[in-house]
């Protein structure tokens, strides 16, 4: 969990930003996973959120004021040590074939799933908004909790498995397996 005291002052951040950056891309890389031709899994840390927080401060320029709204945003997203925890995007540039792909994908916040060997761990979204809309767009953007026992842990950490990320939506089923080194990464999420 970040508290105020790991957060540095604006000025601070700014000096430290294209450095820190720099420090957290090969990471961040790492964490990126693309299903689809649209779709793309961003798995969260603490460094990512503590990054996207000094971000949000410096960009918003909201001060101490702002700090409380940000660690209660953000802090949810960091996984706790038995668990995977993602931001999932749909990324299309053209906002005329974007709004007609979420148009048709409402429900996929529920629909996507980490294959860890032969068990399927459906993603649990976060519950702080709807994102299915009553006229059946789904959001561009879903945050989601991938629990994992720990046998799953296990499983995930034994090189032999192939681990997949998936999406089991009628209008949108893609599967797409991690990489050696993006698994590697991940495991530093495990407790």
């Amino acid at each position: 969990m970040i508290k105020k005291e790991d957060l540095l002052p604006d000025a601070e951040f700014a000096k430290r930003r294209k450095e820190w950056r720099a420090e957290l891309l090969p990471s961040k890389r790492l964490r990126r996973v693309a299903l689809g031709p649209y779709c793309t899994f961003y798995f969260e840390s603490y460094d990512t959120m503590l990054f996207q927080i000094q971000e949000m401060l410096l960009v918003e320029k909201g001060g101490a004021a702002q700090v409380p709204d940000e660690l209660a945003a953000y802090n949810p997203l960091i996984p706790n040590g038995s668990e995977l925890v993602a931001t999932v995007m749909f990324e299309i540039d053209d906002p005329v074939r974007r709004e007609a792909l979420l148009g048709r994908l409402g429900g996929a916040e529920d629909c996507f799933f980490l294959q860890v060997g032969a068990d399927k761990v459906m993603g649990v979204p976060e519950g702080d908004v709807e994102r299915t809309r009553e006229d059946g767009k789904t959001s561009a953007v879903h945050f989601l909790r991938f629990p994992l026992s720990p046998a799953h842990i296990a499983v995930f950490r034994d090189p032999a498995t192939q681990i997949m990320v998936g999406c089991e939506h009628e209008r949108y089923g893609h599967l797409a397996a991690l990489s050696p080194a993006s698994r590697a990464e991940l495991t530093r999420d495990f407790a």
